[in-house]
């Protein structure tokens, strides 16, 4: 049955398979971009004194159509960082999502912010476009990938510098996660499927994230409420994107999801510094 993931990840590794670029050249790219900033340990010092928020750049998407399609990439980061956001997501995905790695790029340079690829990583090649682009983080979606890409894909990433947010939808894909030694964690509220959130799937799985994971909660975060409740179910950070893109003062709705008490999912706080800890 086709589903709009299945669909995307089918564009993409179609993709991917007519790909001739040697990874030798890919990799001398990667080399070359500037030190990442740092993704997943800045979510766990925010933590430390409450909620961070990781603001996400993002024009238009399959099931919701134009969110503003005239964003301007750096203006919206600028944005975010002015209202304390921790951390940036960028959709980079051009079909789907109407993003580039012209729109990474220019919202990683017009902070300091350590900035997130969100595509659909299917291939090496992907993590060393990540890399070359500037990106200090991917994204790896387990419901997308088999058992070794994610083992290889987190292995390459961390060879990279680049921490890896593993994305997650139910207990299954946990277990794959935890499996593959992920150290940095997501809870996508949307299924990816249908495109439909449920705003309380990321408290459902959540409690099987152990303590010493950063946790991070995707999707269908609409207020401080919303935000209060994810803290306090143990989350480092929320990924917030429709909310802040829509919003007319992007800083201040920002700051509004920003700083709630962070609670301990077990004996010890989130403090992972990479895919491999």
């Amino acid at each position: 049955m086709s589903s709009y993931l299945s669909d995307i990840v089918a564009a993409h590794r179609n993709t991917a398979a007519t790909d001739k670029r040697s990874l030798d050249s890919l990799r001398r790219a990667a080399a070359e971009a500037d030190a990442p900033r740092g993704f997943t340990a800045a979510l766990a010092r925010q933590a430390r004194w409450g909620l961070g928020v990781i603001a996400e750049v993002k024009r238009r998407s399959p099931s919701r159509g134009d969110l503003d399609a005239s964003l301007d990439p750096a203006d919206a980061a600028r944005a975010y960082a002015a209202g304390g956001a921790t951390c940036l997501s960028v959709l980079t995905d051009r079909d789907y999502f109407g993003g580039s790695p012209e729109d990474l790029r220019a919202a990683r340079t017009a902070t300091t912010l350590p900035v997130l690829r969100k595509d659909f990583t299917v291939s090496e090649a992907d993590l060393y476009d990540a890399r070359a682009m500037g990106a200090d983080a991917v994204l790896l979606i387990v419901a997308a990938l088999s058992d070794d890409e994610l083992a290889r894909f987190g292995d390459v990433a961390g060879e990279l510098g680049l921490d890896a947010l593993v994305e997650v939808h139910d207990d299954a894909e946990l277990e794959r996660a935890l499996a593959a030694d992920a150290r940095l964690i997501g809870v996508n509220q949307r299924d990816l499927s249908t495109f439909v959130v449920d705003g309380h799937r990321a408290e459902q799985v959540g409690a099987g994230i152990p303590a010493e994971i950063v946790a991070v909660a995707e999707s269908g975060v609409r207020d401080a409420a919303d935000a209060a409740r994810l803290a306090a179910a143990g989350f480092a950070a929320v990924l917030v994107g429709e909310t802040l893109v829509r919003s007319s003062d992007r800083a201040g709705s920002v700051r509004d999801l920003l700083g709630h008490p962070v609670a301990a999912r077990g004996p010890s706080s989130p403090v992972a510094p990479g895919w491999r800890g």
